[in-house]
């Protein structure tokens, strides 16, 4: 079983920064890819990033490429979402999710439905 917890969100103006953090809690927590997805008001979950469980290969969706960036430490078993120049199109609720799967190959990472584990959200507002 693996238990997540966000923390970190909060209300920052355009182009300011946040960072998020995901307390991992698993027997086998550093072979699990990690994600970040969130979910605006009327929307469907979106994957945001992924990396892989050693930190080695990442994923970014294309509205946060060059803005976000998603590591690891395994040792502390956490994992982070720097986020900066947030603009009003990244308010959501931001989940981090887990999957005991390897990263490459297909790209599974892409669905939010593949993940089995989810924490249980923090609010990120960035107002104009």
């Amino acid at each position: 079983q693996v238990q997540l917890v966000e923390s970190g969100g909060g209300l920052v103006q355009a182009g300011g920064s946040l960072r998020l953090s995901c307390a991992v809690s698993a027997r086998t927590g550093s072979r699990y890819t990690m994600a970040w997805l969130r979910q605006a008001p009327g929307k469907e979950r979106e994957l945001v990033g992924a990396v892989s469980w050693n930190g080695g290969i990442t994923y970014y969706a294309d509205s946060v490429k060059g803005r976000f960036t998603i590591s690891r430490d395994n040792a502390k078993n956490t994992v982070y979402l720097q986020m900066n120049s947030l603009n009003p199109d990244g308010t959501a609720v931001y989940y981090c999710a887990a999957e005991a799967r390897y990263f490459h190959g297909s790209s599974w990472y892409l669905n939010p439905h593949e993940y089995d584990y989810w924490g249980q959200g923090t609010q990120v507002t960035a107002s104009s």
